[in-house]
């Protein structure tokens, strides 16, 4: 049977995603590396959202919180932070960083100077070499003193201080600090790197320090790379999977699937793609799947990598749930998972209490496990309350 005439059945994908995202009883890991190795990347665009993920993965939960702030923020950080596909703000290994970064993050980064600029002259008056003065005061100033939050930063560098005024004489004019800009463009290129929150694991406020430069990739090699750690995680996929996943255009995604050999499959969808070798030659589902491994009850953040890895989700969650679980932008809210399918959604009650709605029945099992997960995440949050940065319908009611 060819690749072309395989067909890969919601059974089958939801067996995959199981195994391979740890949804699956006794599927666990022992590190928040191997959870974000195996992820690809771990959405950080709310910080809490990458405790949460690699928490709800990991055999010791509690170790979730220890593990990360060493592996983001030890002597030797295995984790980084990164802006890069769909200009989205993810948390990925020391591996996978600078190929995401030539596949995506450069080209972001130069977007982001080239409307700094703009924004500088529009507002300030100020140019290209004003600017390049700041950046290099930042980086001399970050490597005398060493980790700096903002307000300590903006002492060492007056010129951060400045104000612009933006959209003047309309309505809603405003002035703003130029020192966000300017570090958030200096952190896209990989000069400067978010390191130790200001506050707690929740906080978005960070301490910055001089970043450690990334070996350079080329850019078709990246994007091979980048398309390949995908299909290995989140594959089949279409086409539109991926564009949507990489925000690159059609034929920078069919260049890379070509160049990693990504062999043709059958889905309900239309066609897809997996990697050479994912699919088993009689038809069953990959032994190494381990797809008779018992489904178990997950409860996944608001934005976790698993319900935003593919555009099309109707395969795992229904579409009549889509207006409950996610924003109106496209942002995901906290999901609970049976196995490798959406059952529900859940939030944190004022009083810390983690709370659920079942919007798909699976029986007593289901409900009875989820309910077990949502007593040990009351627990393991304690005195934290956790505000999703993106709320969504079912959150608010759940929450209130």
């Amino acid at each position: 049977m060819s690749g072309a005439e395989r067909r890969i059945s919601r059974k089958e994908r939801i067996a995959r995603i199981a195994a391979r995202h740890f949804l699956a009883e006794g599927r666990l890991a022992d590190t928040a590396d191997e959870v974000a190795g195996r992820l690809v990347a771990l959405h950080a665009t709310d910080p809490a959202s990458v405790y949460l993920s690699v928490a709800a993965r990991l055999r010791e939960p509690r170790t979730a919180f220890e593990g990360l702030d060493e592996a983001l923020y030890g002597e030797q950080p295995t984790l980084t932070r990164m802006l890069a596909m769909r200009r989205t703000m993810f948390v990925l290994t020391r591996q996978t960083a600078p190929a995401a970064y030539a596949a995506a993050g450069r080209h972001i980064a130069a977007r982001e100077r080239k409307g700094l600029l703009t924004f500088l002259a529009e507002g300030g008056g100020w140019d290209e070499r004003w600017l390049a003065e700041v950046e290099t005061e930042v980086e001399e100033a970050l490597a005398r003193h060493g980790e700096a939050g903002g307000v300590r930063l903006g002492q060492l560098v007056p010129r951060l201080r400045e104000k612009v005024v933006v959209a003047r004489g309309k309505p809603y004019e405003a002035t703003q600090h130029v020192a966000s800009r300017i570090i958030r463009t200096m952190a896209a290129e990989g000069r400067i790197e978010r390191r130790r929150p200001a506050g707690s694991w929740t906080s978005s406020q960070f301490r910055w320090a001089k970043a450690r430069p990334l070996p350079p990739v080329p850019v078709d090699e990246a994007r091979a790379e980048v398309v390949g750690s995908w299909l290995a995680a989140y594959g089949p996929g279409t086409e539109a999977d991926v564009k949507w996943w990489t925000g690159w255009s059609l034929g920078e995604v069919r260049k890379a699937l070509a160049a990693v050999g990504a062999e043709p499959v059958a889905l309900d969808e239309g066609p897809g793609w997996v990697l050479p070798g994912d699919l088993a030659t009689d038809g069953a589902i990959p032994a190494s799947m381990d797809a008779d491994a018992r489904p178990a009850a997950r409860l996944l953040p608001a934005l976790d990598p698993t319900p935003m890895g593919w555009q099309n989700r109707e395969w795992f969650l229904p579409g009549p749930h889509r207006a409950a679980l996610f924003d109106r932008t496209g942002n995901v809210g906290p999901t609970v998972w049976w196995g490798g399918e959406v059952i529900g959604g859940w939030a944190q009650r004022a009083d810390g209490t983690v709370v659920w709605r079942q919007l798909t029945d699976r029986g007593k099992e289901a409900a009875d496990a989820v309910d077990e997960r949502a007593a040990h995440l009351t627990g393991l949050l304690g005195e934290v309350r956790i505000t999703p940065r993106f709320r969504t319908p079912l959150e608010r009611e759940l929450s209130a």
